[in-house]
């Protein structure tokens, strides 16, 4: 057997491994066709949406505000007050749900249309495409050494960035401040954190929309992450067929595909340079796809130019390409039971959200008891109880409310029994009840406040308080 000496030690080659993958610039090209066309159609109405709507007045005011100081926020004829949060959570619970079915049965549309990040980028990248040229313009511009002309370009882009990322700030403060009050109070009168937040969130646009771009989508965005647990072999996802493309490589011209074994795809390399997040999709399914269609419009046209049929890369799903379904096969293999339920219960939270905003009283009380006084035995031998009432009015009209106490015997308000409150405005009122020291237990006696619109029956609210008998 062959000894092995251990006196002397092995000589082992060191070599510095790196966690962290060198960022590339990715210059992607522009690109033309059905899928690009609607992203501009999203890109379009999101903007209009977002820029438009602190613009637009109702009854004399902002439509829609999220107004900080008053704690009110006002949507077109809706006043939602703090005691409203439970609006805000259905809101949530149905975007959630939608979340979840659109993306189990599209995948990621979220993310390739809608998505701030998405849409930003794309505003950007025309800006940039406009001031310094297509994408093998822009890879020579940032080569070329550094002269006067690159600094005027570059400095004119990231002039049009700011000018967008400052007005995307202002408008976004704009609805938790009003426009008009902004707008009387620039530049030099806004006070210190309407002009941090202006800048905070028009910096964060300028960073992420200008520069991280895709690493956003494949770093930073959680739901890129999750993204795959809930996809299943029946979501529609952006596809390469390998089937048909393999194998891949450049065709002579005259050359029969077949005889030489060669697959559809010419490895021409577009479905990669137009990708936003620089991956290539013949690779297969990957969480860096925000399934934006930039890949199915550049392959389209070639297949086109080379008579071949187009959906080499197209819309479907896993099943779909193993098992060849047809297109009304993969329509009924998206109606699935995971699909139903998901649209049964986003439809009955939606219903049911739309039937307590179009029946919610636009009434508030809180009745809180003064704890000071706790009981008070008058003249005539009564009982007091002194309480404060917080009488919210959510409608945009003035209103005079009744009130009245029911519960015990003989109970009544001491003094004035209704009291006038403006349009969306909260108003405090300290009201005596007074009852007769026969009504009642020793200790706590439940009572009730009802709040009445004057002319109205139908705006009413019942208050349960406590009356204490000494």
């Amino acid at each position: 057997m062959e000894s092995k000496d251990f006196s002397a030690p092995e000589q082992t080659a060191k070599q510095a491994v790196s966690f962290y993958e060198k960022h590339k610039k990715i210059y992607i090209r522009d690109v033309k066709g059905w899928w690009d066309t609607w992203r501009w159609v999203f890109v379009w109405f999101t903007q209009i949406l977002f820029y438009g709507l602190p613009w637009l007045q109702w009854n004399e005011r902002q439509a829609v505000l999220l107004h900080l100081v008053e704690r009110k926020f006002y949507f077109f004829g809706l006043v939602l007050w703090p005691q409203d949060v439970f609006y805000l959570a259905l809101l949530l619970i149905i975007s959630a749900y939608a979340l979840f079915l659109f993306t189990a049965v599209a995948g990621r549309l979220f993310c390739g249309y809608a998505c701030p990040q998405t849409v930003y980028s794309e505003i950007f990248m025309w800006v940039e495409n406009r001031i310094e040229g297509d994408r093998s313009a822009r890879q020579k511009l940032d080569r070329a050494p550094f002269s006067g002309r690159k600094f005027g370009i570059k400095a004119m882009k990231h002039a049009v960035w700011l000018l967008i990322s400052l007005w995307t700030g202002f408008t976004l403060v704009a609805y938790f401040t009003p426009v008009s009050e902004l707008l009387a109070a620039l530049p030099f009168g806004l006070s210190g954190w309407e002009l941090f937040w202006v800048f905070f969130y028009g910096g964060f646009c300028y960073m992420q929309a200008g520069f991280l771009r895709e690493q956003v989508c494949k770093y930073m965005c959680p739901y890129a992450r999750f993204q795959g647990v809930m996809f299943d072999p029946d979501t529609l996802i952006i596809t390469y067929d390998p089937e048909r493309g393999e194998p891949r490589g450049a065709r002579k011209k005259g050359g029969d595909a077949k005889l030489a074994r060669q697959g559809d795809c010419v490895d021409c390399g577009l479905c990669v340079v137009v990708c936003p997040t620089g991956i290539d999709i013949r690779k297969g399914t990957q969480y860096e796809c925000i399934g934006c269609g930039a890949c199915i419009d550049a392959c389209d046209p070639v297949m086109d130019k080379l008579g071949l049929p187009r959906g080499l890369i197209r819309y479907t799903t896993e099943n779909a390409l193993a098992r060849h379904f047809s297109p009304s096969d993969v329509v009924r293999h998206i109606l699935r039971p995971r699909i139903i339920v998901y649209t049964v219960i986003l439809l009955a939270i939606t219903a049911a959200s739309i039937w307590s905003l179009a029946t919610r009283i636009p009434l508030k009380v809180d009745v809180i008891r003064d704890r000071s006084i706790l009981a008070r035995e008058v003249e005539d031998g009564g009982i007091e109880n002194i309480y404060n009432l917080k009488i919210m009015n959510t409608t945009e009209t003035p209103k005079r409310y009744l009130l009245s106490v029911s519960g015990l015997s003989g109970a009544e308000i001491a003094g004035e029994r209704q009291v006038e409150v403006g349009s969306a405005e909260n108003h405090e009122v300290t009201v005596v009840v007074r009852v007769p020291p026969e009504s009642g237990n020793k200790g706590a006696n439940t009572i009730h406040f009802e709040i009445k619109a004057a002319g109205d029956d139908n705006i009413v609210v019942r208050e349960k308080a406590s009356f204490l008998f000494p």
